[in-house]
């Protein structure tokens, strides 16, 4: 066995990609920049005030026939025909956004892992090593590290606001999001193939097991009970940091039907708008899989897949919801 693995080699050259390369060739700049999203240019005083047949006069008197008096703002009608001019983002105007080297770190490290998620699965698929930790879930930990730091600094700007409801609606949230999993933990596994009782098992044996091999004697590392209240109280956090990302998501889907009148564009944006309930989908039995799997045709149910063609169906699901969302930005 060689001194450094395929793991480690695969690991350094992708840190110094990270580190030579994607500086200079961003994705996540090219996702900003690359002319979908534009800005609206604000038209000056000259031109409002010619659209709206007010002259600006030399005298005293005509600037007050006008409708413009020395210390009273210029008022403007809504009807009047104003064009605004677009403009592409550039890279000189990323500069000013509040978040983007979150933004474009969180966005290229995620490539990054995604390639070693790739490299990693090709070379257990060839090899099948044994005895060696698959070092993609490190990255793939990471990523979920990078997203929660992320989400966590936003919510922390919104907390900071002394006057607004900001900080109320994040924690109506959270208490919404902590009750909701809490009676989605009480399902059984028999209506929503989570996996967590099978994965608890898992869990408690292998610390069992850590426990004895130390000498230690110990019951069990967690209850399953307190478990799942981890997992509630977690998911209750992760709901109070998706508080105001969801509602600008939402408000972007309303400004996008608005902004186009093809139906199969239309469909597409709904699509991708559902697309996180549509992968839920796929996990509750009753509703998805027992139909695909299962169906009732007359009499008989015949099978129309296996247990791992199934499993298939939900990762390519999820592979093209995500290359749906790249697609329509």
């Amino acid at each position: 066995m060689g001194v450094i693995g395929v793991q480690l080699v695969v690991t350094m050259v992708m840190a110094s990609v990270i580190q030579k390369i994607i500086p200079h060739y961003s994705f996540a700049r090219w996702l900003l920049c690359s002319g979908s999203l534009r800005w609206y240019q604000h038209p000056t005083e000259d031109e409002l005030r010619n659209l709206a047949g007010k002259q600006k006069g030399q005298k005293r008197k005509d600037r007050k026939y006008n409708g413009h008096i020395e210390g009273k703002p210029l008022t403007i009608p809504k009807d009047i025909d104003l064009q605004l001019e677009t403009k592409g983002i550039t890279e000189v105007d990323t500069l000013a956004l509040h978040y983007f080297p979150e933004f474009q770190w969180l966005v290229d490290f995620t490539v990054a892992a995604t390639a070693v998620y790739l490299i990693t699965e090709l070379y257990y698929c060839a090899v099948q090593p044994s005895r060696e930790m698959n070092i993609s879930v490190v990255w793939c930990l990471l990523v979920l590290a990078f997203v929660i730091k992320t989400l966590f600094s936003i919510t922390a700007h919104y907390f900071k606001v002394e006057e607004g409801g900001e900080r109320s609606l994040c924690i109506t949230f959270a208490f919404f999001f902590f009750v909701k999993a809490m009676a989605i933990l009480i399902v059984t596994e028999n209506y929503l193939e989570f996996g967590l009782e099978a994965g608890f098992a898992n869990f408690s044996d292998s610390a069992q097991q850590f426990l004895d091999h130390q000498g230690l004697e110990s019951q069990g590392p967690i209850s399953k009970f307190s478990f799942k209240l981890i997992l509630a109280l977690l998911c209750s956090l992760i709901g109070a940091f998706l508080t105001f990302p969801g509602l600008r998501l939402a408000q972007m889907h309303l400004d996008a039907l608005n902004l186009t009148t093809d139906r199969f564009i239309q469909t597409l944006l709904h699509i991708n708008f559902l697309s996180p309930l549509i992968m839920v989908l796929l996990w509750v039995k009753p509703i998805t899989k027992d139909y695909i799997m299962n169906p009732t045709l007359g009499k008989e149910s015949v099978p129309l897949m296996t247990e791992q063609a199934y499993d298939t169906l939900r990762l390519w699901v999820i592979i093209l919801m995500c290359m749906l969302r790249l697609a329509i930005q």
